[in-house]
């Protein structure tokens, strides 16, 4: 979808910022981002407008030779008995983890933790741990050396949002850029959500969307 509005939009210029739920929350509030597109830590995001865009949920990925490769059906307890590398906490999904081993009463053995998919991946190739990540950052060419075993019955799936500063005066471009996203926020269900005054009436609303799963 960037490639796709960089050729519709050529003259605006596109920048990515990446960092932990409470840096990109600032970047939006100070006006230095237009949009924070982010999966929890919601405290944070209270002053912004934050629209559902899709669930995901999660996948381990193993070596080829690990012990886990060649299981056909993978339990929390065979999760506890390795290392992990995964995601930074409060960042994409990440407590969906930890409640899934507090309520196994285990205690998750985190040996390293990064804010980039493809870092997790490295450090699994690596032999450092089995990783715990997003199972749509999994890619069957790039990453054939690797196993992927679905964990969506382990962790509950996360809630992608994109966000912006209330009062914002949204162009077309932006109205695009979000629609892009998430084909879903339509300019007019946009314009409906800028008519509501608080955040029950926004979860009131998407209540009834039937979001993607990826």
């Amino acid at each position: 979808m960037i490639a796709q509005f960089v050729q519709r939009y050529p003259k605006v210029s596109l920048h990515m910022h990446q960092g932990a739920p409470s840096q990109i929350s600032d970047f939006v509030l100070k006006g230095l981002s237009d949009f924070a597109i982010a999966t929890e830590a919601s405290h944070l995001y209270e002053d912004l407008i934050m629209l559902p865009c899709y669930h995901w949920t999660r996948s381990l990925i193993v070596r080829k030779d690990h012990p886990l490769a060649q299981r056909s059906a993978i339990t929390i307890y065979d999760i506890a008995r390795f290392p992990l590398v995964t995601y930074v906490f409060g960042f994409t999904g990440r407590s969906s983890l930890d409640v899934a081993f507090n309520e196994a009463k285990l205690k998750p053995n985190i040996v390293f933790t990064a804010t980039d998919a493809d870092v997790i991946k490295t450090y699994v190739r690596l032999g450092v741990g089995i990783g715990v990540m997003a199972r749509m950052a999994y890619d069957n060419e790039l990453d054939k050396d690797l196993v992927a075993i679905d964990a969506s019955h382990i962790f509950d799936a996360s809630t992608t949002r994109i966000g912006f500063r209330r009062g914002t005066v949204l162009r077309n471009y932006m109205y695009d850029f979000i629609e892009s996203f998430a084909p879903h926020l339509t300019r007019d269900v946009i314009d409906q959500v800028l008519a509501m005054k608080d955040a029950k009436e926004i979860d009131r609303l998407f209540a009834k969307f039937d979001l993607p799963v990826r």
